[in-house]
């Protein structure tokens, strides 16, 4: 069953596709810098077993054009791996916010796509691409099942002392303010593979996905049961521009005492702040080399993007009542040592420790970091949103036709 993963961004549009249930893509690609100037498409295919790579420069305009772009490459007769478009069967788009509407992957039809619409203000920079993506496709592939995969999902299992503010029951009930999770597919996919890595069904593990956007989970016997993003994915970790957690005071005080307007104040907590706010660099690569170069500011920000994150790994501890597994994962998390041993200094009470020859190796996979004699097994998994999300679609669609021929 070949099926298209779609993760559909602001300026970008990544996509697997799948032959399921095989788990290996065919092809892979990302379409880059999208409504700006030098648009390019980094296209891989898999070929007889052998890894092929195309990269186009063209403008791309929008995210309609860069789809149909991604089609043209798919049933090209050198660059592609379909012999046309029917052969796709489903597609699986990423959507961020699914509210409490829904708690699992769903077959799109004209109610989703309006409960979609309808949560785009919890996720303003998220879910209008994601819904641009779910429409531009309707057209492109009329027959294929359109299926979404929610960010939010994984989280649905929150118990409400977790997703529940101390603020009037009316305001959750009528608005539904409330802590809803993201980065679902990624926190999901490594607690899989973190269950099958330790071989011990009953596990109590905290997933740390560090990437532009970061966020941690606390995961009990595999099902989420906190998680540091709340309403929208903005609070928690310090992130690449955003500023992770606030005293919602700072808010009041920027609008009322120094004439911020509430638009003012979005941008500046979502794009302005975080890494880049504490030091010039959002890129946690440029970061380091300003460490480097003895930059002060940036020191500090490596340090307390550090500290954020071991002040949440103490509380879920406390809130697993224990802890298996710490698991890394995403850009910063499988490929910056220098953060793991940040995060995981002076955990003794946690009984942390790191091998730092373990820690330190330039190894792909899954791979344990941490010592024989450490209390807690330090893990790096490298996350897959992707398959993810198109191991979801697949069952789901597998579902449906039995039903269907049943």
């Amino acid at each position: 069953m070949k099926i298209l993963v779609l993760n559909a961004g602001s300026s970008s549009l990544k996509y697997q596709l799948f032959d399921m249930p095989d788990e290996n893509p065919q092809c892979t690609g990302l379409v880059d810098r999208i409504g700006i100037d030098q648009s390019t498409i980094t296209h891989k295919v898999d070929i007889d077993g052998q890894t092929k790579t195309y990269q186009v420069k063209t403008s791309i305009p929008d995210h309609e054009v860069a789809l149909k772009e991604v089609t043209r490459l798919l049933v090209d007769p050198e660059k592609g791996v379909l012999a046309n478009m029917d052969e796709v069967i489903a597609i699986g788009h990423r959507v961020v916010h699914g509210g409490e509407a829904f708690s699992s992957t769903t077959l799109i039809d004209e109610a989703v796509k309006e409960k979609i619409k309808e949560l785009i203000s919890l996720a303003p920079l998220h879910n209008p691409p994601n819904f641009l993506g779910i429409t531009v496709a309707e057209g492109i592939f009329p027959y294929a099942a359109q299926v979404a995969v929610f960010d939010t999902a994984f989280h649905q299992s929150m118990p409400p002392r977790a997703y529940r503010y101390a603020i009037p029951k009316d305001i959750y009930e009528d608005y539904g303010i409330r802590a809803y999770g993201f980065h679902g597919s990624s926190h999901q996919y490594v607690t899989r593979q973190a269950i099958l890595f330790l071989k011990k069904p009953a596990t109590k593990i905290i997933t740390v996905h560090l990437g532009n956007g970061c966020s941690i989970t606390a995961v009990r016997n595999g099902q989420s049961i906190d998680h540091s993003m709340g309403l929208g994915p903005l609070g928690g970790l310090v992130m690449g521009t955003r500023s992770g957690d606030i005293d919602p005071s700072i808010i009041f005080h920027l609008i009322q005492e120094r004439g911020f307007s509430p638009k003012d104040v979005s941008e500046l907590l979502n794009k302005k702040s975080g890494m880049l706010g504490l030091c010039g660099f959002g890129d946690m690569r440029d970061v380091k080399q300003a460490i480097q170069e003895g930059d002060q500011d940036a020191i500090l920000a490596y340090e307390l993007y550090a500290y954020r994150i071991k002040k949440y790994i103490g509380a879920y501890a406390a809130a697993l009542n224990g802890l298996d597994a710490l698991v890394f994962t995403a850009g910063v998390g499988e490929n910056d040592a220098d953060m793991r041993t940040a995060v995981c200094a002076e955990m003794d009470f946690l009984g942390i420790q790191i091998d730092q020859k373990l820690n330190q190796a330039n190894h792909s996979g899954i791979r344990e970091i941490s010592r024989s004699s450490s209390n807690v097994s330090v893990l790096v998994i490298p996350t897959n949103e992707e398959l993810e999300i198109g191991q979801q679609t697949y069952l789901l669609v597998k579902e449906m036709y039995k039903r269907t021929i049943g």
